[in-house]
C-alpha cells in the first residue's frame, strides 16, 4: 500500500480544489484530484472573469481553470477525470471510491462545490434507482439496447449522452433551453443515435415498477415519450455531498461544517470552496479556502503545531 498511498486526495477540480493541490503539491506531498468533468463546476460555466486578482485581461472561467490545473501539475500534482461514488473516511488511512477504482490517502480535501439539487420532476424522487440515475458512467449497462433520456443544456450532459449512445439504442438529449452550451460541432451531437431535443422541460417521470414515460412540456402544450431511463444533469445551488452518505457533519442545508483551518469533524479531513456554503460564492474565497485545506492538511500529517505557508 506504501507506492498506491497519497498524502492528500482533493475530491474536485474546481478552484477550491486545485489552489489545494497547488499547495499540497508544492509542500511535497503525493497529491492526487479527482475531478468529475473539466467542465462540471460553477466556474467552468461561467462565460466571463475580470475580478480575479491578477487577472490582466477577462477571461472565461473554463480558461481560468485551465490556469490553475497547469499550475498544479507544474508542481507535480496527479490529476485524474473521475466521478468519486463513495468513501470510507474513518481510519487513519482514508479511501477514496470511484468506478474505476479506490484509492488510499493520509488526508482527504472535499472540494466538490455547489451544483447540486433536490429532486424536482414529478416522479424523479419516486424513479431514483428504478430508471433516474445522476451518473451515467455507473448506470449506462443497465440500459443496453434501451432508450434513454438526459436531462441538460451543458457540456457534462453532451458528454453523458454520447457515453450512454454507446450502450443504448437511442438517447435523447432534453435542454430547457433553446440553445446547448456546447458547440454545434460538440463530437457527441454528432453521433447518429443521439437526438437533441432543444426548448423542452420534462414536468414528469412515469411508470410502473420501473420509468417507462416522461411528460414533456414545450410552450403551452404536453406530450409524451416513452423512454426506459432517465439521466438528470440539471444544474442547482445545493452543495454536493451525497457520495459522503453521512460520513462527515454537516448543517440543516447540507453544508459541510469546519472550523477556521477548513477541518472536518474527522481527523484528517478537510474542505474548501462553495460545498461549506461561503457567504459570498467567488473564486478568490474558493481559492483561499483550498490554500488553508492544505496547509492544515500538511500541518495533520507532520504533527505540525502550526501550519507552513512556504516551502523555499
Amino acid at each position: 500500500m506504501t507506492d498506491s498511498l497519497y498524502d492528500v486526495i482533493i475530491i474536485g477540480g474546481g478552484p477550491g480544489g486545485l489552489s489545494a493541490a497547488l499547495y499540497a503539491s508544492r509542500a511535497k506531498l503525493k497529491t492526487l484530484v479527482l475531478d468529475k468533468s473539466k467542465t462540471a463546476g460553477s466556474l467552468a460555466f461561467a462565460s466571463l472573469i475580470e475580478n480575479y486578482p491578477g487577472l490582466e485581461k477577462p477571461m472565461s472561467g473554463g480558461e481560468l481553470l485551465d490556469i490553475f490545473r497547469k499550475q498544479a501539475e507544474g508542481f507535480g500534482t496527479e490529476y485524474k477525470e473521475a466521478q468519486v461514488i463513495g468513501v470510507s473516511i474513518g481510519g487513519e488511512v482514508k479511501e477514496v471510491f470511484t468506478m474505476e477504482a479506490s484509492y488510499h490517502g493520509k488526508t482527504v480535501i472535499i472540494a466538490t462545490g455547489s451544483m447540486g439539487r433536490k429532486a424536482a420532476i414529478r416522479g424523479e424522487a419516486e424513479f431514483l434507482g428504478r430508471g433516474v440515475s445522476y451518473c451515467a458512467i455507473c448506470d449506462a449497462a443497465f440500459f443496453r439496447s434501451k432508450t434513454v433520456c438526459v436531462l441538460g443544456d451543458s457540456e457534462e450532459a453532451a458528454k453523458e449522452a454520447g457515453l450512454l449512445s454507446r450502450f443504448a439504442e437511442t438517447v435523447y438529449l432534453i435542454s430547457p433551453t433553446n440553445k446547448l452550451k456546447v458547440e454545434d460541432d460538440y463530437p457527441a451531437l454528432k453521433i447518429p443515435n443521439v437526438k437533441v431535443m432543444l426548448g423542452k422541460v420534462v414536468v414528469a417521470i412515469e411508470g410502473g415498477e420501473t420509468v417507462e414515460r416522461i411528460r414533456i412540456k414545450a410552450g403551452g402544450s404536453e406530450s409524451e415519450l416513452a423512454v426506459d431511463g432517465v439521466f438528470v444533469y440539471l444544474m442547482g445551488s445545493k452543495p454536493i455531498v451525497d457520495f459522503l452518505q453521512g460520513s462527515v457533519e454537516v448543517s440543516e442545508e447540507g453544508c459541510i461544517l469546519t472550523n477556521r483551518e477548513m477541518a472536518t469533524n474527522v481527523p484528517g479531513v478537510f474542505s474548501a470552496g462553495d460545498v461549506t456554503c461561503t457567504e459570498a460564492r467567488q473564486v478568490v474565497i474558493a481559492a483561499a479556502h483550498g490554500c488553508l485545506a492544505a496547509l492544515s492538511a500538511e500541518k495533520y500529517i507532520f504533527g505540525r503545531k502550526k501550519a507552513r505557508a512556504d516551502w523555499h
